[in-house]
């Protein structure tokens, strides 16, 4: 249960205070002509110390490719690649070494596996998502070139973005530290953001992921739904506490004549409340779904908790963390879908002949 994907699969490893993080793409098409100061540039967005409003840990996350990469083009066979951590303060963790964080994995390690790392949560730490960037970064570089992918922080607490996305120009997601391109409730969000910081606490919220141009067909019938691939892959993103595509949740309140997306002459669709897919499959509209994402768990005040050996203590968080993990959840969101749709795609070049 270490590996993601069905025909292009990854694997990974490392911990939070471990040597490294790394992982194996195996299946990845061999010729390929690979672009890595773009795979450079998407751990860039998603690596701690970027502003204020993030983790201040610093790290480069710098990728090294160990193998499956030829002057510059794709072998076909696995390609290897590590992130070596340089700024671990495990010192940070030793008062939790027995103790058991509300809301983390703590506990549930434990009882996994009889043993666990509590240096920054081992490897069930969100630092672990540093290997997805790199394989849904490269795994784009598959997909034909007009497909765009764009995410955005849609929500903070009760801070909405209202207008929808067809109204905004994704060209300004990264103008702000929050990542949201719509500059006026942005500047809302990091004011929340820096005074629920200021507290000691966290905040959560969504983000919105648009995929534009992807082919009619990509989709697997039955139990490889193009809808249930990309939600398998959002919710083992950490924070992660909800998935909606299209109309989401919006459309148990509708009828059916409301609902129904009714076909123009080119096939295109009048409306696009289906998200882009039906019968799991894409059908060239618009792909857009919501990820929801809880508050972080790791609060810089005292909470209530036991130890292993069932005894009543105080958790008080130390060190460098997240007040909200939205932001540098952006990158990880954009990369996992690449790499669903890359996934898919592939396995869609043997359905005909």
């Amino acid at each position: 249960m270490f590996s993601l994907g069905n025909f292009l699969s990854l694997s990974t490893f490392g911990e939070s205070h471990g040597i490294a993080y790394g992982g194996i793409l195996t299946h990845f098409p061999a010729g390929l002509e690979v672009d890595l100061e773009a795979v450079q540039h998407q751990l860039d967005r998603r690596k701690p110390g970027q502003s204020s409003i993030v983790t201040q840990r610093k790290e480069s996350d710098t990728v090294k490719f160990l193998s499956g990469i030829f002057e510059g083009k794709t072998t076909g066979t696995p390609i290897g690649f590590i992130i070596e951590n340089e700024n671990q303060k495990s010192k940070d963790y030793d008062h939790i070494a027995k103790a058991y964080r509300p809301s983390h994995a703590d506990f549930t390690y434990d009882q996994k596996f009889g043993i666990r790392d509590y240096r920054g949560g081992g490897k069930s730490s969100a630092r672990e998502t540093v290997n997805w960037v790199v394989a849904g970064s490269l795994a784009k570089q598959i997909l034909p070139k007009d497909v765009e992918i764009s995410a955005y922080v849609s929500s903070v607490g009760e801070i909405f973005c209202e207008k929808p996305y067809q109204d905004l120009d994704f060209s300004e997601i990264d103008s702000n530290e929050v990542r949201c391109p719509d500059s006026e409730t942005a500047q809302k969000m990091i004011s929340k953001i820096k005074e629920i910081k200021k507290e000691g606490n966290t905040i959560g919220g969504t983000i919105t992921c648009v995929i534009k141009n992807l082919p009619a067909g990509i989709g697997e019938p039955v139990f490889g739904k193009l809808q249930a691939e990309l939600a398998k892959a959002m919710m083992n993103i950490n924070a992660a506490k909800g998935f909606e595509y299209g109309s989401g949740f919006c459309g148990a309140k509708m009828t059916g004549k409301e609902h129904n997306d009714l076909f123009n002459e080119d096939f295109s669709t009048k409306t696009n409340l289906s998200g882009g897919i039906q019968g799991g499959i894409s059908n060239g509209m618009d792909i857009y779904f919501r990820v929801a994402f809880k508050p972080v768990a790791t609060i810089l005040r005292p909470q209530e908790s036991v130890d292993k050996d069932r005894n009543p203590v105080i958790v008080e968080g130390k060190g460098r963390h997240d007040p909200c993990v939205l932001p540098r959840a952006v990158p990880v969101v954009e990369n996992l879908a690449a790499f669903v749709l890359a996934d898919l795609f592939l396995i869609n070049k043997i359905r005909k002949v």
